[in-house]
C-alpha cells in the first residue's frame, strides 16, 4: 500500500473534521476499504482517529441505506 501524498492527507483531515460523528466513521471506513490490507491503521493515523472508530464505521456503512437514524445526528434519546 502506498501512502497518500501529504497534500491529500491534509485535505482528507480538513474534510473529516467538518463531518458529523457518524459521517466521520463512515468516511474513514470507506477510505480504509479502498486501501485494503493495512488500510484501517493507515487511515486512523491520517485522520487522527482510533482504529475502533474506523471499524465501527464499517458497521455503519453495511447498514446503509436502512439507517434508523437517517436525518439525525444522534440517535433518539441521546444528549
Amino acid at each position: 500500500m502506498d501512502p497518500y501524498p501529504s497534500e491529500v492527507c491534509k485535505h482528507m483531515k480538513v474534510f473529516y473534521d467538518s463531518l458529523s460523528e457518524k459521517d466521520r466513521r463512515r468516511y474513514a471506513a470507506i477510505e480504509a476499504e479502498k486501501l485494503g490490507h493495512g488500510g484501517v491503521e493507515y487511515i486512523a493515523s491520517v485522520l487522527g482517529c482510533s482504529e475502533r472508530t474506523v471499524r465501527q464505521g464499517r458497521g455503519d456503512v453495511s447498514k446503509l441505506p436502512e439507517d434508523e437514524a437517517e436525518g439525525r445526528i444522534r440517535k433518539k434519546g441521546g444528549t
